[in-house]
């Protein structure tokens, strides 16, 4: 044997790279099973060099608890007979002392398990409250709700770094203290927000959290955590969300939130009033109602909370239309120029937003880095940007592939075979428009031919394609089909006139 296979690390990234080399092709009892776990156990059978790695790689990933309980004497026969595979564990006894040492064989290798079933902890009860089934655990994915108080406690390793719950239990009140590396936590539904703020606030090395709201008390605790980097918030239902003593902090380290769901908007415009966010580099906001005053005040905070330097991604977007009546136009654009390493920016928030020649130039030239550009108009109004100032701001933006805004179809104030100017990097291009009159298509088609080259057609933001942009990409596609030398343009009006 080489004197390579003696070196520990050296036989662990081998065998890691086994373990990677092909995905799983069938699951048997609940387990996936592969060439390569099958190869991992040959090599644990090998010598006593490549037991420990290998057995350390098998078990590492559990899909459940069913391959543990595999290693129960008393249990083996019935939980691989195929025919009661499913129905064993209705009339199976809780474990006995003298087999824990049997199911617990294993579990310290175990570093990643998902509980999505509960029909295997009565298996358990016996199990001494204190026990620690899974010493070395990292990640915990629960999916099972209502269980019994005492179930949870079993997985909660001190070394547990990732911990998927489908919702809050009682017994996590503390859950920091018990699992003081918790890195990674996640709480899909609806908490008890008292609960949830003491629960968060026992965690002190938390980098990413995705749950239901929480109170003030938990935000000012999550503000002086250093290593955390990412907030997202969801709730399905729409509720009050009150902010009460909210003070002002900084969220130092923090790059990510996302307030999306049932939250109201001025819960949000309250939470950027009141931190400051200098590392923050993407923001996300979707909510059900955006009121034209909260928008501008949400927009106005978000251009004061110290992320002028960072912030990447912007995505705002309500749901359903307000009752208010206005003309006024959202000034947006203007008050994120101050964001000088935007890479997205996506409004779709049911008002106009204001947009003309000079404001997209002045947009495109503090924005260079700019990737998608999406101003959904979900009523159009009369567009105050025209091709000319279109193109002489896509000059500025070389990297740009994503455009959706609204263009005076009407004036066409520019002259393809006269520009040289080619953006060819635009892949997708949306335009918010009205059914128009005296619409010269073929002459729209011919700019977007000769001077968006990657741009196939032209879409609606509705998703649909209303009659005009229909007979836009019409033209389209037939300059495609048609050599560029060949006069097509009484041809072009022939074959259109027939559709």
């Amino acid at each position: 044997m080489h004197r390579a296979w003696l070196v520990p690390e050296i036989l662990v990234q081998i065998f890691i790279n086994i373990n990677l080399s092909q995905p799983p092709s069938s699951q048997i009892l609940g387990w996936p099973q592969s060439s390569t776990r099958k190869s991992l156990a040959s090599l644990a059978l090998t010598c006593t060099i490549f037991h420990g790695p290998a057995m350390d790689l098998l078990w590492s990933d559990m899909p459940g608890l069913r391959p543990l309980l595999g290693c129960v004497t008393r249990l083996h026969s019935v939980i691989y007979d195929p025919e009661s595979k499913y129905c064993w564990s209705q009339s199976a006894d809780p474990l006995a002392e003298h087999e824990f040492h049997q199911f617990l064989r294993h579990s310290a290798r175990v570093r990643n398990i998902t509980i999505s079933a509960s029909n295997y902890f009565h298996l358990l009860e016996a199990l001494p409250i204190e026990t620690c089934v899974f010493p070395n655990l990292r990640s915990l994915s629960w999916l099972v709700q209502r269980t019994e108080i005492g179930d949870l406690p079993f997985f909660l390793a001190p070394t547990l770094r990732r911990c998927y719950v489908s919702e809050l239990q009682l017994c996590m009140k503390h859950i920091g203290a018990r699992c003081p590396d918790m890195e990674d936590f996640t709480i899909r539904e609806d908490s008890d927000r008292a609960q949830l703020s003491e629960t968060l606030r026992s965690c002190k090395r938390l980098r990413r959290l995705q749950c239901p709201p929480f109170d003030s008390a938990a935000w000012m605790h999550l503000s002086t955590i250093p290593t955390l980097l990412e907030v997202k918030i969801f709730i399905r239902r729409t509720i009050h969300y009150p902010l009460d003593n909210l003070d002002f902090a900084t969220f130092l380290h923090l790059t990510t939130l996302s307030l999306s769901g049932g939250i109201e908007a001025a819960s949000v415009v309250a939470i950027i009033q009141h931190f400051k966010f200098p590392s923050l580099k993407e923001f996300e906001m979707h909510v059900r109602v955006l009121p034209c005053a909260e928008a501008e005040q949400l927009f106005h905070a978000l251009s004061l909370c110290k992320a002028s330097q960072t912030l990447e991604h912007i995505n705002i977007s309500s749901n359903n239309q307000t009752q208010e009546h206005t003309s006024d136009s959202l000034t947006a654009v203007r008050q994120f120029l101050c964001f000088k390493e935007l890479r997205t920016l996506r409004l779709s928030v049911h008002h106009p937003i204001y947009l003309d020649d000079d404001l997209l130039y002045e947009a495109m030239t503090a924005w260079p880095h700019i990737h998608s550009l999406s101003l959904m108009n979900w009523h159009p109004c009369p567009a105050t940007l025209t091709f000319r100032g279109l193109f002489a701001a896509l000059r500025l933006c070389p990297q740009l592939q994503d455009l959706q805004v609204s263009v005076d179809a009407r004036n066409i104030d520019i002259e393809p075979e006269v520009e040289s100017f080619q953006h060819t990097s635009l892949k997708n291009l949306t335009m918010d428009s009205c059914e128009l009159e005296a619409v010269n298509v073929e002459a729209v088609a011919r700019i977007i031919y000769s001077m968006l080259p990657a741009v196939s057609q032209v879409m609606c933001s509705n998703g649909g394609v209303p009659r005009l942009w229909h007979n836009v990409n019409k033209h389209l596609d037939l300059l495609r089909k048609k050599p560029s030398s060949t006069p097509g343009h009484r041809n072009t009006e022939a074959v259109l006139a027939l559709c």
